[in-house]
């Protein structure tokens, strides 16, 4: 399946160059062994990615280099398109998240920082400096794999034509599975503190404006974790992307200049417009989030009681009081009803459920209304929250009628991985391709990389 090309592909980018693990096993040696385009392959590449592979506990049925190779080939042919694709950007906030990941990654499994910089014989910074290109390689050829396959749709016909073909063998086991809705009330924030978190924000825009950096004063007071700790600076965006009243101010912006105090869905925001790129922007921002004051909380939790025990009573119906009083906008029209934001299906093994639900949803009966309790939404807020049990299934072989949002992904995933690999052939055909006679006997799951 495509995920499995992906995801293979992406390991690549987990993988440091081959001068930096050659100082480490100084066994590596360089040597051009293909060449895609204008872009060459080292045996050091494949070396130094086996050695990785190996260290992570990788194994693979096949010859594990000529595997790697084609994974290589297959990146240099994204590369090279994505590099004339002017909507394919990575920015230097993207490619320090990345390194910090990678950072992380090296710490965790070789030790602490000073045994990384023994391990490699290079300063952290320097570690830093040498795997930056090959991340941003990494992130266009993800970029490219994505725009590749983002107009790939499943329509109904297709799905059930798919599965009507699909042998017996084949047919996906599904996992026990549960509906649920919920209505969650927000807890009101004092008049006090919403009038003493935007002076704070209000502050932060004089102080800049007097010569202060906006980055050092996001990394210092923004409680945004995405964005905080690289000065506040999110990566380019389109207007959907954004909450409207973030955007409506953000797109309104010069480059340099700051907002005024923005409220959000999120909490209260300044900004400073950095660049912009046809329809989208870069901007950095400070958030603030107004804290809740307990009695607040405490009025919140007999609020949703008493909507719970008006349901229970039969005075209302779930559906009217989602819709009449649930504080959250995404489910309130639909009766409550949750949709996972990763498939867009009503259906959840518990595996996927948030923890809080989980421990709440996985006890009840069909149809039955919990009590209230207190969790953090997606927007990382208190709320107190009711939800109700809809269906739950017992596990069982797919089928159209329980399981086509199953069938219709499992669809999907494989009609996007033909358009990948017609794509990939496409280009194939007319990019000049070189492989060194080592490699002439690999089985490439692609027979055209030979020509």
């Amino acid at each position: 399946m495509l995920k499995n090309v992906i995801k293979s592909v992406l390991l690549l980018g987990t993988i440091i160059s081959s001068q930096q693990l050659s100082n480490a096993q100084d066994k590596v040696v360089d040597q051009i062994v293909a060449v895609v385009g204008s872009n060459p392959i080292l045996k050091s590449d494949i070396e130094t990615t086996a050695i990785q592979n190996q260290a992570q506990g990788i194994t693979t049925q096949g010859d594990a280099k000529c595997e790697i190779l084609e994974l290589l080939l297959e990146q240099k042919l994204l590369l090279a398109e994505a590099d004339l694709d002017t909507m394919i950007i990575v920015s230097d906030n993207q490619i320090n998240q990345q390194m910090d990941r990678r950072m992380n990654y090296f710490i965790e499994n070789i030790g602490s920082e000073k045994e990384v910089e023994k391990y490699f014989n290079k300063s952290i910074n320097q570690l830093k400096a040498e795997m930056s290109e090959t991340i941003k390689e990494q992130l266009k050829t993800e970029q490219m794999q994505a725009k590749i396959i983002e107009k790939v749709t499943a329509t109904p016909s297709e799905v059930r034509q798919f599965f009507r073909q699909l042998p017996a063998k084949d047919v996906p086991d599904i996992d026990s599975q549960l509906e649920y809705a919920q209505i969650t009330i927000l807890p009101a924030i004092t008049e006090k503190e919403d009038l003493e978190v935007k002076a704070k924000l209000r502050d932060f825009k004089k102080r800049v404006e007097n010569g202060d950096n906006f980055a050092t004063l996001a990394i210092m007071y923004s409680e945004d974790p995405g964005s905080a700790r690289n000065g506040g600076e999110m990566d380019y965006v389109g207007r959907a992307m954004l909450d409207p009243a973030f955007a409506t101010e953000a797109f309104n912006l010069k480059p340099n200049q700051i907002s005024k105090v923005v409220k959000s869905e999120y909490g209260y925001h300044i900004i400073q417009l950095i660049d912009r790129k046809g329809e989208k922007i870069k901007c950095r921002h400070i958030l603030l989030m107004p804290k809740v004051d307990p009695m607040e909380l405490e009025k919140a939790k007999n609020r949703i009681d008493s909507i719970a025990d008006f349901i229970r009573k039969g005075k209302i119906t779930w559906e009217q009081a989602a819709f009449m009083y649930s504080s959250d906008k995404s489910t309130r029209n639909n009766g409550g009803l949750v949709t996972s934001q990763r498939t867009g299906s009503s259906k959840f093994e518990v595996a996927e459920l948030d923890p809080d639900v989980s421990k709440i949803i996985t006890v009840m009966n069909i149809g039955e209304t919990s009590n209230p309790f207190m969790t953090i939404d997606d927007k990382q807020r208190q709320v107190y929250k009711i939800v109700k049990l809809n269906n739950k299934t017992t596990a069982h072989k797919a089928n159209m009628q329980e399981d086509y949002q199953s069938l219709s992904t499992m669809f999907l995933a494989k009609k996007k991985e033909e358009t990948y690999r017609k794509w990939i052939a496409k280009q194939q055909a007319k990019t000049y391709i070189r492989i060194d006679d080592a490699y002439a006997n690999c089985n490439f799951k692609l027979k055209s990389w030979k020509k």
